[in-house]
């Protein structure tokens, strides 16, 4: 299994040198006591529990799983309890949580960090407290005072761990078929009956009590989305300062057989006559659950990060102690019998991909958390509304375009290795089964792009688009002296051209057959993915050469940062512009066969 180590060095390099967080965070009403000793004393210790807690838990937890008890409780690996217990008492838990209920109030940007780094030592372990993240901002915003007294003091502590309940057998995407029942009862709380599945942390060892956030339809709600309730659902009723000792009729029905992330318990739970309480308006759950699926869908886009650097760590760390084959221009190393693979140009070609796709995602993953700070945080209106726009238009790239480069990124590391990758003891290939979830649930990357394209570009006109191509057209006029950067700056311009133009062509085909919003939006997705990362490489080799130019102790890092971003710009960016010929082919291609002619199966 490969020793993961965090990393640091890179996530200052954003934060810091690129991103300028010390005066971000000087801005913020709760940034004050976010200053760049805390932030890094934060960071270094997250990082040790990270890397002595969590990472030599992670093929534990693939080889062991959860194990279901006959009374439908949970067992979850060996030694997650344990670095539970310690989690909560560290104080992580409540890093980011408002200080009104428990929490120490920091900007949500330093929680990304931490859950950064406990997703790549441990991807399955840090889905437990992942999930009560969001159900902490569901009830933040939407639950009343007495519901956040009693929820979310226990949730932020981590006391409590949350999960959200969604997805039913007969229905996954599509929220409006939904079965389960919530009946009124006269003491205000609702009766909740109906079964889900998919449901991870549903049921398990780690915690005093579970809450559940569910979808349920009300006896009267209209048909569809528009007749969709959202309620609390715990394990166990509160009862004083704890829980009562009987179950409220929340229990798991069966433990899924999966893929991947088998330390995570992924469950079917079942719902019978359990006491729930309504959560917000009635029929108008989710809304109030896209608070809590948005946040997922940026913390699974940390996914597609922790995997690519997974990735690279073992991936680097192999190919440097391999001796294999020769270089073709002679040997590197005739004192050996065999050259190390890094001088192999195959090689470097995979380890580059993952370096340039994990570390010009991470630059974009801080600069969406940046607009989430402000979203919530920012005392000026026109701010806020600013960063809303850019961080809903930043959403679907950041879980969709991360996740599917992620497991690109999982199955080059395993490349890297050749046989030994496919073998369990180098953890590269329980690396790539753990990151195949994440292009799936929280929506799918064709759900993501349709939000992309069609809610948030087309049915803004385009606004949300303009809002970051703005940045870019600045960022280019800003540098169009610079000599350094012109190697990139050309390149940027032209693809931040085409982005408003295939965006307008598509607008303008959909008008005659909306189909084309469809056929065309994992492509426009990609493309704009790739496009927004050239930006992101663009200012990172800003940064690294001012940064030689001042005169530097670490020249290797900076100029490995140039290197890298020279490599995008010439292996990686291209591949925008075949999304692109797919774009412009059509919905014809896509639609015009029949059902039938499809063959028989």
């Amino acid at each position: 299994m490969p020793e993961y180590k965090a990393p640091l060095r890179d996530l200052r390099f954003v934060r810091n040198e690129l991103l300028n967080y010390a005066e971000h965070y000087a801005n913020l009403p709760n940034g004050q006591d976010a200053t760049p000793d805390m932030v890094d004393a934060i960071m270094e210790e997250g990082a040790k529990f990270c890397e002595q807690m969590l990472s030599p838990l992670n093929r534990i937890g693939d080889e062991q799983g959860c194990t279901r008890n006959d009374d439908g409780s949970v067992k979850t690996p060996d030694g997650f309890k344990e670095a539970y217990k310690q989690f909560v008492e560290g104080g992580w838990a409540s890093l980011e949580n408002t200080t009104e209920y428990g929490g120490q109030g920091l900007p949500i940007s330093l929680g990304v960090v931490l859950r950064e780094m406990m997703g790549q030592a441990n991807w399955s372990w840090a889905m437990y407290p992942g999930l009560s993240h969001g159900a902490m901002n569901t009830l933040e915003a939407h639950g009343t005072d007495e519901q956040k007294q009693t929820y979310l003091t226990k949730l932020i502590s981590g006391e409590w761990t949350g999960t959200m309940c969604l997805t039913e057998a007969h229905c996954g995407t599509d929220l409006g078929m939904l079965r389960t029942k919530a009946e009124p009862q006269d003491d205000g709380s609702y009766t909740i009956n109906g079964t889900k599945i998919f449901i991870s942390s549903g049921e398990h060892d780690m915690s005093e009590n579970i809450v559940h956030i569910v979808l349920a339809r009300l006896p009267d709600a209209p048909e569809g989305v528009k007749g969709i309730s959202l309620f609390i659902v715990p394990r166990q009723l509160p009862e004083g300062e704890g829980v009562s000792a009987e179950n409220n009729g929340v229990t798991c029905g069966s433990l899924e057989h999966k893929m991947g992330i088998h330390g995570n318990s992924t469950c079917v739970m079942n719902f019978d006559n359990a006491k729930g309480f309504l959560v917000g308006t009635a029929n108008k759950g989710l809304n109030c659950m896209f608070t809590f699926m948005n946040t997922a869908r940026i913390g699974t886009g940390l996914q597609g990060i922790a995997h690519g650097e997974t990735a690279f760590q073992g991936a680097l760390r192999y190919a440097r102690e391999r001796v294999q084959g020769r270089s073709l221009n002679g040997p590197k190393n005739p004192d050996a019998p065999a050259d190390s693979l890094m001088v192999h140009p195959d090689i470097r070609r995979m380890l580059l991909t993952i370096k340039a796709f994990t570390e010009g995602n991470r630059a974009m993953a801080y600069f969406a958390a940046k607009l989430a700070d402000l979203t919530h945080e920012s005392n000026d209106e026109e701010t806020r509304k600013q960063a809303e726009l850019q961080l809903g238009f930043l959403t679907p790239i950041v879980k969709a375009f991360f996740t599917e480069t992620g497991f690109e990124c999982a199955n080059l590391g395993l490349q890297c290795l050749g046989g030994h990758g496919y073998i369990a003891e180098w953890g590269m290939e329980q690396n790539v089964r753990d990151s195949r979830i994440s292009m799936i649930y929280e929506g799918t990357t064709g759900i993501q792009a349709l939000d992309l394209l069609g809610r948030k570009v087309l049915m803004s006109q385009g606004e949300s688009l303009r809002c970051f191509t703005k940045i870019i057209h600045k960022f280019c006029q800003a540098h169009a002296e610079n000599e350094q950067l012109q190697e990139f700056i050309e390149p940027l311009k032209a693809i931040n051209k085409e982005w408003g133009e295939i965006t307008m062509g598509i607008g303008m085909k959909a008008m005659k057959n909306r189909e084309e919003v469809g056929a065309a939006s994992v492509d426009y997705l990609m493309f704009s993915g790739y496009a927004a990362l050239a930006y992101f490489w663009a200012d990172m080799a800003r940064v690294a050469h001012e940064k030689l130019a001042e005169g530097t102790s670490e020249a290797g890092f900076y100029k490995a940062k140039i290197q890298t971003a020279k490599f995008f710009y010439e292996r990686l960016l291209p591949r925008a512009y075949a999304h692109k010929t797919c774009v412009e082919s059509g919905a014809d291609t896509l639609l015009s066969m029949n059902e039938a002619d499809f063959g028989d199966v």
